[in-house]
């Protein structure tokens, strides 16, 4: 199965080809929230690399939620555009189980951390072992304050991934807590890819997985919406 992995949420921009495990050809950039200038050449780099065609493709795989409103409607309608017309299956996936997926093949709990502002994560707890990812906690928007209570029940490593890794070891001190490869950090199209591929296989109705069902998701109201709201309540 050929998969194109995509991932927008974040100030980190990642796509990957993917053939039965296998990665292709794929990318990271850091454009600081330019997805919508450098996601299609990326992804038509990615193609040429591989000497492959969009029609190639059997499955689209998209981290949808969490993470930048904006992103991960770029993501959303980049996946949909790709996909217009045509029977290729798109896959959404949780941004912090793809992240998760970087240290699949560590031991110990991987602790996925995406900078929300205001001293917030969007965050979830997975526990790896062996190749495999167990969930511990759904996704969630945390305060530093209460995710670092919370670490200390977990007896064994930690690591921290995703754009809000420096961020989370400034704020939370603990001896568990164990340096992440830089590699392994970003949001990574490959771990995408895989998570979408798993999803996809697993599920029995897999009449779900069209374009028109692919919506972006959101753990909190955008910055609009919460400025409206807090303007009625004067």
């Amino acid at each position: 199965m050929i998969v194109l992995g995509i991932d927008t949420t974040s100030p980190y921009c990642a796509v990957a080809l993917v053939k039965d495990g296998v990665q292709l050809a794929g990318g990271v950039l850091e454009g600081g929230y330019t997805h919508s200038e450098t996601l299609l050449p990326l992804i038509a780099s990615c193609f040429e690399k591989a000497s492959i065609k969009v029609s190639d493709v059997d499955l689209f795989a998209l981290s949808s939620c969490p993470g930048s409103f904006t992103g991960v409607r770029i993501g959303a309608s980049t996946v949909k555009g790709l996909a217009f017309a045509s029977s290729i299956p798109c896959v959404g996936v949780s941004t912090l189980e793809a992240l998760a997926y970087n240290l699949k093949d560590r031991e110990g709990y991987v602790v996925p951390v995406m900078d929300a502002r205001r001293n917030q994560f969007y965050n979830a707890v997975f526990y790896a072992s062996r190749g495999e990812i167990k969930r511990i906690t759904e996704d969630r928007l945390i305060s530093a304050e209460e995710l670092s209570k919370e670490l200390d029940i977990y007896q064994g490593d930690i690591y921290f991934v995703g754009d809000g890794y420096s961020l989370a070891n400034s704020k939370i001190k603990k001896e568990s807590i164990k340096q992440t490869p830089a590699e392994a950090i970003p949001q990574n199209g490959y771990s995408v890819a895989m998570l979408g591929e798993k999803v996809y296989n697993e599920a029995e109705d897999k009449s779900v997985f069209t374009d028109l069902a692919l919506k972006p998701g959101y753990l909190r109201a955008s910055q609009a919406e919460r400025e409206k709201n807090e303007k009625t309540k004067l």
